[in-house]
């Protein structure tokens, strides 16, 4: 965290969020959510929709709204020391089934939004407890001939 940051911090009272050393998995994970959702509202400007989207066995960690964009977020927390990143274990059989949770999602919507995108965001925790945040926009998910059908 750089002087500026820490200068904002105490100047507006803002603690770190820390995770306890030892944590679960499921308390990671919503520690990395936490992170997202708050980068998502408070520094890209997004408004959060839903958090936990669930369908059946599909599920979307978040969804926001971004201008007339529909962004649905997938986040990875992961520790600092793992091997693959968290951008990087999203792999084929991921994508396909997050594809089919933002399908059933805009299925269900009365009017769909015309336009929409699929965002990762990589949380790294270090052994502190604390994360830093890695955003990859616009990841190519949906093909471009990509259009809700509905039955």
């Amino acid at each position: 965290m750089n002087i500026f940051h820490r200068i904002r911090a105490y100047c507006w009272g803002i603690r770190p969020r820390r995770l306890p050393e030892q944590s679960t998995r499921a308390q990671r994970g919503t520690f990395g959510e936490d992170l997202a959702a708050d980068h998502c509202r408070r520094v890209l400007g997004y408004r959060e929709i839903v958090r936990n989207w669930r369908y059946k066995r599909d599920e979307i960690d978040l969804i926001c709204q971004d201008g007339e964009v529909l962004v649905f977020v997938e986040v990875r927390a992961r520790s600092e020391t793992a091997l693959v990143s968290g951008f990087y274990s999203v792999d084929r059989h991921k994508k396909e089934v997050l594809r089919r949770g933002c399908g059933n999602y805009l299925k269900q919507l009365k009017n769909p939004p015309k336009h929409f995108r699929f965002d990762i965001i990589d949380v790294s925790i270090s052994k502190g407890g604390c994360g830093e945040l890695r955003c990859y926009p616009n990841v190519p998910l949906f093909h471009k001939h990509f259009s809700v059908q509905r039955q």
